[in-house]
């Protein structure tokens, strides 16, 4: 299973969210609206993966919308909030995670209005928990465009470069009260490995609410904080 993407929460605006990566030398873009839910992004790929940088837009839209996601938003104010997983059939994935016990949300319906007009598409499918400090399983989603399209659309509009193609991942670093426990719980969803096809997963024993960590490129050289989250990168030379 691959990583889709990672889900950072803010309360730094879109465009200053892009505009504080870029000038580490990334290359990052404001990504669109989600009406339904209240709330805009900003996003940076990866060659097969991307960050999203994900705050409220409209207060009043967010509270209502009881989206799994927005809860947990709201909920965790700022900092890494979750990670989310890609499948090509989230109806075949429910029926599998819920032959093992958990209970689903979904799949669900979802789209982004960027900036440009355009409406982008997918399905999403959450693991039923309460939204508390303990660690939140990872979400998925099934794309409406299959992935050879989407990135060559994304490279098209210009939100994916070389440099884009270049940040590979080596690991998400989650910090944990008890990290065999999550490693039981994660690899009871979705298989015995929990080295996706893009990533390693690593828990490590840790103090405070269990979230995300760190998320370490390859070839890191340097540290980056950015709303409560480290991001260990490569130097741009």
């Amino acid at each position: 299973m691959k990583l889709d993407h990672i889900v950072h929460f803010t309360h730094t605006d879109p465009k200053a969210s892009s505009k504080f990566w870029n000038d580490q030398g990334f290359h990052a873009v404001t990504g669109g609206s989600h009406k339904d839910w209240g709330t805009h992004n900003a996003l940076m790929y990866g060659p097969d993966y991307y960050i999203e940088w994900l705050t409220v837009e409209d207060e009043g839209i967010a509270r209502g919308s009881r989206h799994p996601l927005v809860e947990q938003l709201r909920h965790d104010d700022r900092g890494f909030g979750t990670i989310c997983l890609r499948s090509d059939d989230l109806d075949q994935l429910a029926r599998e995670i819920e032959s093992k016990g958990f209970q689903t949300i979904g799949p669900m319906d979802a789209e982004r209005l960027t900036e440009t007009g355009e409406i982008i598409r997918w399905r999403l499918l959450f693991v039923d928990q309460p939204i508390s400090s303990a660690l939140p399983l990872p979400f998925f989603i099934e794309w409406e465009e299959r992935d050879e399209a989407r990135f060559a659309g994304l490279k098209k509009k210009g939100a994916m470069t070389e440099l884009n193609e270049s940040l590979r991942l080596e690991a998400l670093i989650f910090s944990v009260k008890d990290p065999a426990q999550r490693e039981a719980e994660w690899k009871k969803l979705f298989g015995e490995s929990l080295a996706l096809e893009n990533c390693q997963l690593l828990f490590e024993q840790g103090d405070g609410p269990e979230r995300l960590r760190e998320v370490r490129f390859e070839s890191a050289e340097r540290e980056i904080g950015f709303e409560k989250g480290i991001y260990r990168a490569p130097c741009f030379r």
